[in-house]
């Protein structure tokens, strides 16, 4: 079985190449969030319909069933994500609102070199990460455990989990941790759903502190509905 680091670098080089070369014009979908504070006995829905220009985020909203219409980032996030590049996020979230920023930049390729019979030393390929397979792994399917080494920034998201689609060799879940703690998990599962990997559903989990009160709120969002039409879905959204 390949090293898990060489298996990660090539899942990633993959998913670069798909997110690439199927981008959509323009994304059309129903997004339902849920909102939570356990501990404040608390739950709140969000439901939107969202149309979005891919390639700069810029979005169409209104809220369901015939609701107020906003416009700016995609809510809660554009579901054509690739978090393995590198990004700025901001979140927040309480029973009130849910504010989350998210700025993408192009994936990048990891260069690796040919295979090669004669090699019997193999070194680690990341520096910042320290890639490992977890039991369930097979062949066909790599679920990868990743820690970050000291060489990682302290409070930087950081991608704890892969697991590989085995029909499409592409990730089916990424979990996104912080390093240094746990204020901020996120898990995102994906689907290739006419030809493009999009997010489907995704939970946000961060612990707030305000004055001496710490709780925790859990966003949950499921999306479905998806179109991707080739011209402007609204006026709006041309160029």
């Amino acid at each position: 079985m390949t090293s898990a680091d060489v298996a990660l670098a090539n899942l990633m080089n993959r998913t670069a190449a798909a997110y690439v070369q199927n981008a959509p014009a323009f994304i059309v979908y129903r997004e339902h969030t849920h909102v939570s504070a356990a501990s404040l006995g608390r739950t709140q829905d969000i439901d939107r319909t969202v149309k979005v220009r891919q390639a700069d985020n810029y979005a169409v909203m209104q809220d369901l069933p015939q609701g107020a219409e906003r416009t700016g980032q995609a809510f809660p996030i554009i579901p054509y994500f690739d978090p393995f590049t590198q990004f700025t996020f901001s979140w927040f979230a309480n029973l009130k609102r849910v504010d989350i920023t998210l700025q993408r930049s192009p994936p990048g390729v990891f260069p690796l070199p040919p295979a090669d019979a004669t090699v019997d030393v193999l070194v680690p390929y990341f520096s910042f990460w320290a890639p490992s397979y977890a039991p369930d792994s097979t062949p066909a399917r790599a679920d990868i455990l990743i820690a970050p080494t000291p060489m990682y920034a302290t409070g930087s998201l950081y991608p704890a989990q892969v697991i590989e689609d085995p029909r499409t060799h592409l990730p089916a879940r990424i979990e996104m941790r912080t390093t240094g703690g746990d204020d901020e998990i996120i898990t995102l599962d994906y689907q290739v759903l006419q030809n493009h990997w999009v997010i489907t559903h995704g939970t946000f989990t961060s612990r707030q502190h305000v004055g001496p009160l710490t709780f925790q709120v859990v966003s949950d969002t499921t999306y479905d509905q998806f179109e991707f039409p080739a011209t402007p879905p609204d006026p709006r959204l041309g160029p």
